[in-house]
């Protein structure tokens, strides 16, 4: 019966005029949506083709295709100007026969094997070039790096945005040199990760003096610069770095800066509140993100106070987003001067705050009402009467409560109130099933859900999630119930049964699920699976291979299965899957859903695993 009704929604759709089905329904899907559609009949093939033609942008980031699919895809159509591109099975030779001078706007992300070249590759063939993307792994020579830079800053003229990501460097090394302080005059958007500070501090020095015009002439000293955008990753975020931002850069409108200390920073080189204060001299500042990562050192902004934070806030009340992490000597009484203080704020996000408890939320009165976003993160003090506070926040559409042990069921009834929450992150609360009866009832459209690490919860909370009469069975598209020991087939079963509409799933490190889960989800109708997370199901057997032979498991577009007896599986998964599923990628490494972390470490493999498969079209 489903069958019939999709082959007649399909006749429906050919029976609608050409110009009707391409141009106001077709061009709506994503690409992934449209190469599927193609597969129903010739019509939607020839109509999806056309399409690709029109399209005046491409992106290819959520899936990692193949050389022979990427080439299929882009040889008929060359009037896109904007292009996505995930690298992760694509080196930079493949790379390099994609460009042309019509592209405007490129951004090319998990470069696992793309090398500096690259970046040389795109100055030679894009001239018209107006904003560049960039992802790579550790690099072998920061000296071919600089020159490919400033042959790019040369070579295009146009350009306004430059984004360059190294992952995978030990410590924090310059990606930069000295190049970018010859900056093309529009520049208003740079972004290096990582770079040391006394290079960060010459190149903003350096973006407020010096420029190349489009004949590659060195312009006049002036005496500020044009950049709106600034997001850099340093070994140290110091005052005599943001005092230079600040005086140089008055024209910022987003500020991002995070570091990474690799020990604890010595007192007159760290970040204080006369640096914090001097940002208040940025009057167009909408977005502030200060981070200190403690993934190599677990040190914090010990030399910021509240009075930092006060005077941060009385100069910077147009802000809008606020992002900072690991200020563990600011208190209720500094948050809460943000929260009052800025009216138009939308974004708050706060990390590692050891002394925020439920007092910088008492009194929200006076704060304004406009919050969408709201996250967080592993900060102890937080407790469900926080939760009940946030009621007032009608607009509120993310609730980020990640690492916060102490929320339990007393505030969840609160959030499911939330009649515009689509996500929602309670990974490690302490919380019960009780709690997911609550959101199960509540009239929150939540679309999005972390679990993960929510130990008291079991296959009967998930049942009462779906099962209780709410909508969210209706609205769930993304769970993730990683690292729940009380999870188990049951489980997975009743999503395969009450939740049709999820299409990314994570069930890593849940010890009781087997076999009989992934002969259910392989069941699954419309619409299907397109991320699966199996990593370190030890439970799972070989034999579950079975289950993801053509046509389950159709849509998939990631799985993975590190830590698994599926692990060691390749030769196996390529006789069912090569050359027939040239989208999905098989990650054995550990990465979070999709590889959005850890992909830089899938080259250091001693066999490319994507090789081994063979996946690759024939």
């Amino acid at each position: 019966m489903e069958a019939y009704s999709c082959r007649r929604s399909m006749s429906g759709l050919e029976s609608l005029p050409s110009y009707l089905l391409i141009h106001e329904i077709l061009v709506r899907l994503d690409l992934p949506a449209l190469c599927s559609l193609s597969c129903v009949s010739s019509c939607l093939r020839s109509a999806a083709s056309q399409v690709i033609n029109i399209l005046p942008s491409l992106d290819i980031s959520e899936v990692s295709a193949d050389v022979h699919t990427v080439n299929r895809i882009l040889s008929r159509s060359r009037s896109f100007q904007t292009l996505t591109l995930n690298c992760l099975r694509l080196d930079e030779f493949i790379v390099d026969g994609l460009l042309g001078p019509h592209i405007l706007e490129l951004n090319l992300i998990r470069g696992a094997s793309l090398s500096p070249g690259v970046i040389f590759s795109v100055a030679r063939k894009c001239p018209n070039l107006r904003a560049l993307v960039v992802e790579m792994t550790e690099i072998d020579s920061h000296i071919e790096l600089t020159g490919s830079l400033l042959f790019l800053l040369i070579s295009c003229p146009n350009l306004e945005s430059l984004c360059i990501k190294i992952r995978g460097i030990k410590g924090c090394h310059s990606v930069l040199g000295g190049s970018v302080g010859f900056s093309p005059k529009n520049l208003k958007c740079l972004k290096m990760k990582p770079i040391l500070c006394s290079e960060a501090l010459d190149t903003v020095k350096g973006l407020s003096s010096t420029s190349v015009d489009f004949s590659g002439k060195f312009c006049p000293p002036s005496s500020t610069s044009t950049l709106q955008k600034l997001s850099l990753l340093l070994d140290i975020i110091s005052d005599e770095l943001v005092l230079a931002i600040a005086t140089k850069l008055p024209h910022l409108v987003e500020l991002d800066l995070e570091d990474m200390p690799i020990s604890k920073p010595l007192i007159s080189h760290d970040l204080t509140d006369m640096g914090l204060q001097s940002l208040a001299s940025c009057w167009c500042l909408k977005s502030l993100s200060l981070a200190r990562s403690r993934q190599k050192c677990p040190v914090s902004f010990r030399r910021v106070s509240d009075m930092g934070i006060f005077l941060l806030s009385e100069g910077c009340r147009g802000l809008e987003s606020i992002r900072l992490y690991g200020f563990c000597k600011v208190s209720d009484a500094g948050f809460t001067s943000i929260l009052q203080s800025c009216q138009s704020l939308k974004k708050f996000e706060i990390r590692n705050a050891a002394l925020l408890s439920d007092l910088a939320f008492h009194d929200l009165t006076e704060a304004p009402c406009s919050l969408s976003e709201l996250r967080l993160r592993s900060c102890n003090l937080i407790t469900s009467e926080s939760m009940k506070k946030l009621a007032c926040y009608s607009s509120l559409e993310l609730l980020d409560l990640g690492g916060c042990w102490s929320i339990a069921d007393p505030g969840i009834p609160s959030i499911s109130s939330l009649c515009r929450l689509t996500t929602l992150d309670l990974a490690g609360a302490d919380i019960t099933d009780t709690s997911l009866s609550a959101l199960g009832q509540g009239t929150s459209p939540i679309k999005s859900l972390s679990l993960r690490g929510c130990k008291r919860v079991t296959d009967r909370g998930i049942s009462h999630l779906l099962q209780s009469g709410g909508i969210i069975n209706s609205t769930l598209s993304s769970l993730d119930l990683g690292s729940m020991p009380g999870i188990s087939d049951l489980a997975i079963s009743t999503l395969g049964v009450s939740c049709v509409g999820i299409t990314e799933l994570c069930i890593r490190s849940c010890f009781y699920v087997t076999d009989s889960s992934i002969e259910a989800l392989s069941k699954r109708g419309s619409p299907p699976l397109r991320k699966l997370d199996l990593y370190n199901c030890s439970g799972l057997s070989r034999a579950s291979l079975e289950c993801f032979r053509k046509p389950s498991f159709g849509g998939l577009w990631w799985l993975g299965v590190g830590a698994t007896l599926l692990s060691n599986s390749g030769s196996e998964f390529s006789e069912m899957c090569g050359g027939v599923r040239p989208w999905l990628t098989f990650c054995t490494y550990g990465c979070e859903m999709g590889c959005h972390d850890g992909w830089q470490f899938h080259q250091r493999a001693p066999q490319s695993l994507h090789q081994e498969l063979g996946l690759q079209a024939r």
